[in-house]
């Protein structure tokens, strides 16, 4: 792919950066944002603005990224390729509320290229509910699904059940969350064009503010109890978890080299762990434990 149509997909995914912090400042009008441009040794930087004391959102962040540099052995391995030279860009946000009733959401969408030619998108957008409820789960799968289906090389059935694999915990036998959607390599394997690949990636982050509103509004203002911010700690631990141990995001930036603190971005400012914990019968724990062990599969929640 050429070199104009990289620095086209960085214009497109900082303006989308621009846009979605300004919509999540909207309405999370206490939030403290910092912003930290920083560049990489290797080639290239980003724009990290990190969130914190918000009334809706405790910490989380948006990130802008558009790095290149030598594709290394440990690369190499990773992507399982012989090119020398890669670029990336793209834009990320993880979202840790302040009231357990509200739930954590994760959005990433990327653009990759190598110097042997090849080139792909990927990204997705997946949420993390403290406390599952199937109605709301139902509504966030059909907001995801109103995206896909207004773009040709997006396909909720085949995207869905890749974020239900995806976000599985083998060791815990436990999904992160409710999924969402998930998608790789669009485009590498003549799938869909550059552009119309583009304008789904572009599409997908712009709803990504409003999809969260919508949850975020509806419960910020419930009251919680100890028990309940408790558990919260418990299900950010499993979150830290699952993006130290199986996120490829999260090793991709490692092993490139890119800003630890930008990568890292996406953990909570607390969790917890404990030792076997088991939620009261009939609680609402375990009804959320029991939805999250449902298998790799996952649940089809629009049909649920």
């Amino acid at each position: 792919m050429t070199s104009e149509f990289l620095q086209h997909v960085q214009q497109a995914f900082r303006a989308v950066q621009d846009e979605q912090v300004a919509a999540i400042a909207s309405f999370d009008g206490g939030l403290t944002i910092t912003r930290d441009a920083w560049d990489r040794p290797g080639g290239g930087g980003g724009d990290t603005r990190a969130f914190s004391q918000g009334q809706v959102i405790e910490k989380g962040g948006l990130n802008f990224s558009a790095v290149e540099g030598d594709v290394g052995p440990a690369l190499q391995e990773q992507l399982q390729t012989k090119a020398t030279r890669f670029a990336a860009t793209g834009v990320s946000s993880v979202l840790h509320p302040l009231n357990p009733h509200v739930p954590i959401i994760h959005m990433n969408v990327r653009y990759f290229s190598l110097d042997d030619g090849t080139w792909w998108f990927g990204g997705g957008i997946d949420l993390t509910p403290h406390y599952i409820l199937p109605e709301e789960a139902r509504a966030f799968h059909a907001d995801l699904k109103s995206v896909c289906d207004a773009h040709d090389v997006a396909d909720y059935a085949a995207f869905k059940p890749w974020a239900d694999r995806y976000f599985y915990s083998p060791h815990r036998g436990e999904s992160r969350g409710v999924g969402g959607i998930f998608f790789d390599h669009l485009g590498r394997d003549g799938d869909a064009d550059p552009h119309s690949a583009l304008a789904f990636c572009v599409a997908l982050a712009s709803a990504y503010s409003g999809i969260y509103q919508r949850r975020a509004q509806a419960f910020v203002d419930r009251p919680f109890s100890p028990l309940e911010k408790q558990w919260q700690g418990l299900r950010r631990g499993r979150y830290v978890e699952f993006n130290l141990v199986h996120d490829r995001g999260t090793r991709f930036g490692l092993v490139s080299g890119g800003r630890t603190e930008s990568i890292l971005m996406s953990l909570p400012s607390q969790a917890n762990w404990a030792y076997d914990f088991r939620p009261e019968p009939g609680s609402r724990e375990e009804q959320t434990l029991e939805w999250l062990r449902q298998g790799e599969k996952g649940v089809d929640w629009l049909s649920a």
